[in-house]
């Protein structure tokens, strides 16, 4: 809980120090980029979360994975967050940043998980009964999850919309067992 509080301290500061320079959405991919190299690349994990590797040479790795790739900001940010020995929560600065982004720019996360792929219309629907609810922009996630047996599960941040066949079946089967 400790790491998530400061990697959203620090995430925040990243966000505003973003808006200050007008380049929130580049700070954005370049967070995006780190997060899914942190997910994929386990050397990478190891390097940061090494206590006994010094911080000059993680920046030095970092700014040679991402020298090229990155904005100036997102560098001298990672590279003072090593300096602070933070470099260990910088997976979940990015991830936070990320939410803190969709939150500023007021696009909302819809998972979306049904048995088998969904036809281009009956997501359609889906997305314009969820736009009558709720304003922002959506962004779909699609799942597939066989178990479901038909039918379909809306996830929207804590919210959940069941009216899956396998959840009705469980319905009635606690009904007619009560």
């Amino acid at each position: 809980m400790k790491g998530t509080i400061v990697a959203s301290r620090y995430a925040k500061s990243l966000l505003d120090l973003s808006l200050e320079q007008n380049s929130l959405d580049k700070i954005n991919n370049d967070m995006v980029q780190l997060s899914e190299i942190c997910a994929e690349s386990k050397d990478l994990r190891n390097l940061l979360n090494n206590p006994t590797i010094h911080d000059s040479k993680k920046v030095e790795v970092l700014n040679a994975l991402f020298g090229n790739q990155m904005e100036d900001l997102s560098l001298a940010f990672m590279a003072l967050i090593t300096k602070n020995s933070r470099e260990n929560i910088l997976p979940a600065i990015a991830e936070s940043f990320t939410q803190l982004y969709k939150a500023h720019n007021n696009i909302l996360d819809v998972i979306l998980i049904s048995a088998q792929p969904l036809e281009e219309n009956a997501k359609a629907k889906i997305i314009n009964k969820i736009k009558s609810t709720f304003d922002g922009t959506i962004e779909l996630i699609e799942e597939i999850d066989p178990s479901l047996i038909g039918g379909f599960i809306v996830k929207i941040g804590d919210k959940q919309l069941d009216s899956s066949v396998a959840s009705q079946l469980t319905n009635l089967k606690n009904i007619l067992l009560n």
